[in-house]
């Protein structure tokens, strides 16, 4: 039987869409409602059996929902959230997929309807690709999905958050807004800025000769710019700071090269390596 009557996704790209499949691929939810502004992309998720029916009208689509997933660009989630939160049931879960966390949650503090339940979420799941046709039923299998409670955060709204992601195959996490911000400055924000970095130094007339190391390496960098513009603004200081810690190793590797240290050289290289080997495949 399905947990759930009525799941409404606001934003139906690659994650709401990947959100929706998962839930009508695992009999999860009766309705998966999407909502969004383009009628072709809504149309175009309901080909693609990520939902089963959709409005461009958000508080239609809100108006039964057991639980609303807020997949909007950063900058948009805090407004989006506020507006489900003054149409949807009393008790019904809010969450988003926001990549940065502590803008979002400090703007919805204390300024929702009372016994709204929202709590933040961040899959930690997604790809350099845009748009509900690059959307997998399975993109959250076995990927983490942090959590970001406040001292606000209602238990139920932790309880059912967690449900709603561990019945995608997600596990899940908690922390707070700040350690979150924190920890994808490094893990996912500055590889972006040095991704990005790294295909601008490419001379253009050299590019006929890349191989698999600079695909591999220059990958997300391909990802939408407007969508990485908001994300690292929004995060900008954490990621200044890992940016110093990515010039401060580079320094080190420049030192080792310029004075042709092959010790040295051999240690940064073999340090690097057995970080990136516990990374896993």
């Amino acid at each position: 039987m399905p947990r759930w009557n009525t799941v409404a996704i606001v934003g139906v790209g690659l994650l709401g869409g990947s959100i929706g499949l998962g839930l009508r691929q695992r009999g999860l939810a009766k309705q998966v409602v999407g909502i969004g502004r383009r009628r072709a992309t809504l149309d175009s998720a309901r080909r693609l059996g990520a939902i089963t029916t959709s409005t461009t009208l958000l508080d239609r689509g809100v108006h039964d929902a057991d639980v609303v997933v807020v997949c909007t660009p950063v900058d948009q989630i805090a407004d989006h959230v506020k507006a489900a939160a003054a149409c949807c049931p009393q008790g019904c879960l809010l969450t988003d997929v926001g990549s940065t966390k502590g803008r979002i949650v400090s703007q919805l503090d204390g300024g929702l309807p009372a016994g709204t339940c929202f709590i933040g979420s961040h899959p930690l799941a997604g790809s350099e690709k845009r748009g509900v046709a690059a959307a997998d039923g399975d993109l959250l299998a076995g990927r983490v999905v942090v959590l970001t409670p406040i001292r606000g955060t209602e238990p139920k709204a932790r309880r059912a958050a967690t449900t709603f992601w561990q019945s995608l195959g997600a596990r899940v996490v908690e922390m707070s807004p700040a350690e979150h911000d924190a920890a994808l400055a490094f893990t996912s924000h500055l590889p972006h800025a040095v991704a990005v970095a790294l295909a601008l130094a490419v001379p253009a007339a050299d590019l006929a000769l890349a191989a698999g190391g600079l695909r591999d390496t220059t990958r997300i960098a391909a990802g939408d710019a407007e969508i990485w513009t908001q994300i690292l603004l929004d995060n900008r200081e954490n990621v200044a700071a890992t940016l110093e810690q990515f010039d401060a190793s580079l320094a080190d590797l420049r030192e080792a090269l310029a004075t042709a240290d092959r010790r040295q050289l051999k240690r940064i290289l073999t340090q690097a390596k057995r970080k990136r080997d516990a990374l896993g495949s």
